[in-house]
């Protein structure tokens, strides 16, 4: 069979949920000097342009799931993180660690989950939480896409959800890394790959058809 854009599914397929993946206090900071990933040049603006689709999502009442990445003060829960070009990250006595709660518009009644590896399902309630919104697509932004939003993306596939990720509200590692992860995200899944713009139109629309 020969894969084109005509195989690609309905952008949204039944119920869709937002996963906000470690768009943190520090997603907003400058980075220290003997940072040795390149990461991209902007990616602070990528992250404040995840505010936009939260609050596509919340006037659309959709779902949003917000996740942080952290680690105990002590690293015993690092585990082989730091074999890679990572250097320690999220310690939980980090202000930086923190859910980006004013940056987000994050509110009461949210969906807050801490993880202590890449993915969003590893060791985390996450497809227990699933079931009970009745997800069928997932819309993931956040970073990195060559990491975490990817590794995600991925469980996501294997769980049978309609997984999508936001090209420019995801930061990465550097943006051959980026790139790479993208196309092989939408190897997975025809028409993953979405904007912004798109996705906000697509609440919109999800909105309009529940009401009518």
């Amino acid at each position: 069979m020969t894969y084109t854009p005509d195989n690609a599914r309905p952008m949204i397929v039944g119920q869709p949920v937002l996963v906000v993946i470690d768009v943190q206090k520090g997603s907003f900071m400058d980075w220290p000097a003997s940072e040795r990933l390149p990461l991209l040049p902007d990616r602070v603006e990528r992250m404040h342009r995840v505010r936009t689709l939260v609050d596509a999502a919340r006037e659309a009442d959709i779902p949003v799931v917000f996740f942080k990445e952290v680690h105990r003060p002590n690293m015993i829960d690092f585990g082989r993180e730091l074999d890679g070009r990572e250097d320690v990250h999220c310690i939980e006595t980090s202000p930086g660690t923190e859910f980006a709660i004013e940056e987000l518009g994050i509110v009461e009644g949210d969906y807050l989950l801490a993880k202590r590896r890449y993915s969003c399902f590893y060791g985390t309630e996450l497809e227990i939480l699933l079931k009970g919104l009745k997800a069928e697509t997932l819309i993931l932004c956040g970073g990195f896409t060559d990491v975490c939003v990817h590794y995600t993306f991925v469980d996501g596939h294997q769980g049978d959800y309609y997984c999508r990720v936001v090209e420019d509200c995801v930061t990465a590692s550097s943006q051959p890394a980026h790139d790479a992860a993208l196309n092989a995200m939408e190897y997975m899944q025809t028409g993953a790959r979405r904007m912004s713009d798109e996705i906000v139109e697509g609440f919109q629309t999800y909105a309009a058809k529940a009401a009518a």
